[in-house]
């Protein structure tokens, strides 16, 4: 039997402290993406706005980056649509807004972000069927799904 694999989108935030940080939260999320235990989901948006951060602050950081990228294979969302962004306008920031239609979009089981303040209110929790989570937070949601025994 075939255990279903979480697809969990990452935005830009998470992204990033994943590539720059060597032992924090988002880095074990995308090591549990690299060992193809989760699906890493991004949109364009989310892999344009990380590039971009990372050219212009970290540069140095940017090969490994990008050579981390060719290892998770991660999936790429769709844009989501003008209508799709509209509507998530007026549960959210409209900054954050095709974040949040991309990843409602793409049927993912989890959004995580460090972002908590504008993703996680009750309007943006009434919107998607997915919890919208930090590293840390969404960790201790895979931990509670390993066996408790060997």
């Amino acid at each position: 039997m075939e255990v279903k694999r979480w697809r969990v989108f990452l935005d830009t935030s998470a992204l990033i402290a994943g590539v720059v940080s060597p032992t924090g939260a988002a880095r074990e999320v995308l090591r549990l993406c690299e060992a193809r235990l989760v699906d890493l989901v991004v949109s364009r948006q989310v892999l344009t706005e990380a590039d971009r951060n990372l050219s212009s602050k970290l540069p140095a950081v940017l090969p490994d980056y990008r050579t981390l990228l060719t290892q998770l294979v991660p999936l790429i969302a769709e844009d989501p649509s003008p209508q799709s962004v509209k509507e998530a306008a007026k549960v959210i920031h409209h900054k954050d807004a095709p974040i949040l239609a991309a990843a409602r979009e793409a049927e993912v089981d989890y959004l995580i972000t460090w972002n908590t303040r504008h993703f996680q209110t009750g309007t943006v929790r009434a919107f998607v069927q997915f919890p919208v989570v930090t590293p840390g937070e969404f960790l201790k949601d895979f931990r509670r799904t390993l066996p408790t025994e060997l």
